[in-house]
């Protein structure tokens, strides 16, 4: 049975449009199953567009012997990188060795190693570094992902940028993620499966009536209501998930989140080579500076404690003393906050298992499902980027049982929109799409290519000349893209453009970004509905 009929009644309702909750809708759609979803701002407007873009097995997780998350993170690498290789490719991370480094004291492996080697007072011997780093090696296998090596530092790239007391290193691999265009990937297969998206629309109640649940969304323009009815409710709404459970459906749940703020700061290019650092503190805790949008570095990130989900995160003066401090300790030029151009920071609302720090929260996701109100709702606590499709695989195995006649897990080795290419063949594209295009400079190509993969021949369209493209609204973004961004990518305003579906937001002027914002104003409410309403139609 195919449960996308005629019928008024959604088999589910998902609440929350980050990765979570767009992965769950994927998902389902793929099987059959009816799916509406609602996000009270953008998509991927909180957590999902402020992590460390990282597809990554978690390395330090392997002290908290979070063995299963961290292999199933490993495994997922590959995947999602042969999925999206627009948006993800692999990196090399350089993890300098110094004989003063120690671990986060409340680790299990901390613990141990203070009873059997106390002379080490707490740090972290090179060999175990090695075992740890075999372990991330072999956990998981590896088909495309280069393994772990020694690196002498001395004379070399990687060794420029450091002080000279690092004089070795060992070299690791993980991906970059484009982490709030994967979500909106996510939500456009979703609907291209059938699934209806509605973005800037909050969930104000939802309550059981005879088996079904009754959820009343409204516009958050436009203050429109009206009323959707489900058979099962999927709660993704991350730092807000607790706030759903208590104020929109007023269900019992023990269940809780632990609020963790995880701050990053951008800055001029620090470093020369395209390879990440990983940096441990003396206070245990690690960062990561990475090279960002071809001209900056990314450095993060912090772990501090977020007690009011109501208030936004930001990244604070003493967040941003801490990570210029942190990296200087390894740089030979020391990174001040004069250096800083943007900063960002978001709530990973982890499950609260009870752990005595941030640091120490479990990483792992944690689904319940909940019947008391007398129709069922799925809860959704924690999880990590890299391992969004196995949650969203895990969800289903919970939901299916609710459903006759459910299609199988499909989403591995399915790729996600304009990414069914060779996972090394961006150069090749990059210069298939300067060809089709020759008024396109390098940097526009790559980014065209970074950005949308095959579909950049879509968003180019008939194009012979730039002026084809319409108004230069900055940095090569023209009018043309941001109308696909709008029928095609949800996009409503110059916020969503230049800092979820791009990064252009670094690199545009303040008065060109308004004047995007008000081309916006006027065409986007318009065209998006246009757009949602047939395509919605159209899977009716």
């Amino acid at each position: 049975m195919d449960h996308r009929d005629h019928s008024d009644v959604v088999d589910l309702f998902v609440i929350g449009g980050g990765i979570n909750g767009c992965g769950i809708a994927r998902d389902a759609a793929g099987r059959g199953l009816s799916v509406e979803l609602a996000e009270m701002n953008d998509l991927a407007s909180a957590t999902s567009s402020a992590s460390t873009k990282l597809f990554h097995g978690g390395l330090r997780y392997l002290e908290y012997f979070e063995i299963r998350l961290v292999r199933e993170a490993l495994i997922e690498r590959e995947t999602l990188l042969k999925a999206m290789p627009h948006i993800s490719w692999p990196m090399r991370f350089v993890l300098p060795y110094h004989k003063d480094m120690r671990f986060e004291g409340s680790t299990p492996t901390s613990k141990i190693l203070n009873v059997v080697m106390p002379w080490m007072k707490g740090r972290r011997p090179a060999w175990l570094i090695r075992f740890g780093l075999f372990l991330y090696d072999n956990l998981g296998g590896r088909q495309i992902l280069k393994g772990t090596t020694s690196l002498n530092l001395a004379g070399t790239p990687e060794g420029t940028p450091l002080q000279d007391r690092f004089e070795t290193a060992y070299e690791y691999s993980d991906c970059w993620i484009e982490d709030s265009r994967l979500v909106v990937l996510n939500a456009r297969d979703a609907q291209a499966r059938g699934a209806r998206i509605n973005v800037r629309t909050k969930v104000v109640a939802a309550q059981q009536v005879d088996g079904l649940w009754h959820v009343t969304l409204e516009d958050t323009d436009t203050k429109e209501r009206r009323d959707v009815r489900a058979r099962l409710l999927v709660n993704a709404g991350g730092p807000w998930v607790e706030d759903v459970i208590r104020n929109q459906v007023r269900v019992n749940a023990t269940e809780g989140v632990r609020l963790v703020r995880g701050s990053h700061i951008v800055t001029r290019k620090l470093y020369d080579h395209d390879k990440c650092y990983f940096f441990q503190g003396t206070d245990g805790r690690i960062i990561f500076m990475i090279p960002y949008e071809t001209d900056f570095t990314l450095i993060g990130t912090t772990d501090a404690e977020h007690d009011d989900v109501s208030k936004k995160p930001e990244c604070t003066p003493e967040e941003q003393s801490y990570l210029v401090d942190f990296a200087s300790k390894y740089l030979k030029t020391p990174v001040t906050t004069d250096d800083i151009v943007w900063t960002y920071s978001g709530v990973r609302p982890l499950y609260d298992d009870g752990a005595t720090s941030a640091t120490a929260a479990t990483r792992d996701y944690v689904l319940k499902m909940n019947e008391t109100a007398g129709a069922p709702m799925l809860n959704i606590f924690g999880g990590k980027i890299t391992t969004y499709r196995k949650l969203a695989e895990a969800a289903m195995e919970k939901i299916e049982p609710f459903f006759a006649n459910v299609g199988k897990p499909w989403t591995a080795g399915a790729p996600m929109p304009g990414g069914d290419f060779p996972v090394d063949g961006v150069a090749d594209l990059t210069v298939q799409l300067a060809k089709q295009y020759p008024f396109l400079t390098t940097r526009w190509s790559s980014r065209m290519v970074k950005a949308y993969g095959l579909d950049a021949f879509d968003v180019l369209g008939d194009a012979t000349i730039e002026t084809d493209l319409g108004r230069n609204f900055g940095f090569n973004l023209t009018e043309r893209e941001a109308n696909w961004l709008i029928q095609n990518e949800f996009a409503r305003t110059a916020e969503d453009v230049v800092w979820r579906r791009s990064k252009l937001g670094l690199r545009m002027t303040a008065p060109e970004i308004k004047s995007l914002d008000e081309w916006m104003a006027l065409n986007a409410p318009a065209q998006a509905s246009t757009s949602q309403s047939d395509l919605w139609k159209g899977s009716q």
